[in-house]
């Protein structure tokens, strides 16, 4: 019998069996919540690898350090975090590694930590081949519990912003585009800023508590796009374990977005935009929309297998499927 390796695994299979090993529930959210006396914890980790999430050609040191902290924000914020407490940075580090590249790293991480809070509390480094930044993160949890299994039929699903943009910018950044001439400036500008420094908008929780009626649950379904947008749609459809509907005529884009097959897998499948997708109840919806301009209905949530269907789209209703991995 031929062993079994983890590219034929694949991610979400590894993590499966990981999960065995653990409380019930751990593995499905990327943060952990840790129960103390006082305020509930959120943790998270996050792996930056040479040659896997960046190089020296397409993104300098001090954005690496940036989007390395903003990465692991992100997650806590699609928890519910309401305040970021600090993060533990491990090293691993070719012998040859220059000194002012790991400075640079560290000013980038220190940037992020002046905007959205926290302090580098400690961590560990080591030699290896290739360059390798692990973050842990913690946070508190606040008020909204906000998990990737408590979607429910009949609600609104939701996102906080754009896709496809930071897949954009890492395109441009590393190859050669052929449609590069006819895309418009600021089409370029954003997308090289939003994988270059990525910003996940912290406010959004106050304006999704200020939206909320008292007698409302604070349990709502959520995740973030770091995987792709079609990705955290399946994730959470398959944490709930009901019918996620996506109407393609609903998302927002980029006004100097392309259309085509090509910019629509970069807008469903590109990850790397930090922006959370949601699910509320329809008022609730309703009213934080009418508050919050960046938040847009792109869909619901029905009873039936747990799967994502996609609605109103101009290729036969058929999306070729490319879910992220890191494998």
């Amino acid at each position: 019998m031929p062993k079994e390796i983890i590219k034929d695994l694949g991610e979400k299979e590894l993590i499966r069996r990981l999960s065995r090993y653990m409380p019930c529930n751990q593995t499905s959210d990327d943060c952990a919540l840790l129960k103390t006396n006082r305020k509930d914890l959120l943790i998270n980790t996050d792996l930056m690898v040479e040659n896997t999430h960046f190089n020296d050609q397409i993104l300098s040191p001090k954005d690496l350090g940036w989007k390395s902290v903003v990465s692991n924000v992100s997650d806590l914020l699609s928890s519910g975090c309401d305040q970021i407490l600090g993060i533990n940075v491990g090293l691993v580090l070719p012998s040859t590694t220059e000194w002012k590249w790991v400075k640079d790293v560290y000013e980038g991480i220190n940037e992020a930590l002046c905007d959205y809070g926290g302090t580098i509390l400690g961590g560990d480094c080591s030699s290896g081949k290739i360059k390798t930044i692990c973050i842990t993160a913690f946070g508190s949890q606040g008020q909204l519990k906000m998990r990737r299994y408590s979607c429910k039929p009949n609600e609104v699903l939701l996102t906080t912003g754009l896709h496809g943009l930071s897949k954009l910018g890492f395109i441009l950044k590393s190859q050669s585009l052929e449609t590069k001439t006819f895309l418009k400036q600021s089409l370029k500008s954003d997308s090289k800023k939003a994988f270059s420094r990525p910003r996940p908008n912290p406010t959004i929780l106050n304006q999704i508590i200020k939206a909320k009626r008292d007698s409302i649950s604070n349990k709502i379904g959520c995740t973030d796009s770091s995987d792709g947008l079609y990705q955290a749609i399946s994730d959470l459809a398959y944490s709930s374990g009901c019918t996620a509907v996506l109407d393609y005529l609903k998302i927002r884009k980029h006004k100097y977005w392309p259309v085509g097959d090509l910019w629509d897998k970069y807008y469903f499948f590109g990850g790397e935009d930090y922006e959370l997708i949601l699910s509320l109840p329809k008022e609730w919806a309703k009213e934080l929309m009418k508050i919050e301009q960046s938040v847009s209905e792109i869909g619901f949530f029905k009873k039936g297998k747990a799967s994502v269907e996609l609605i109103n789209f101009p290729n036969d209703n058929k999306l070729p499927l490319e879910i992220f991995s890191h494998f």
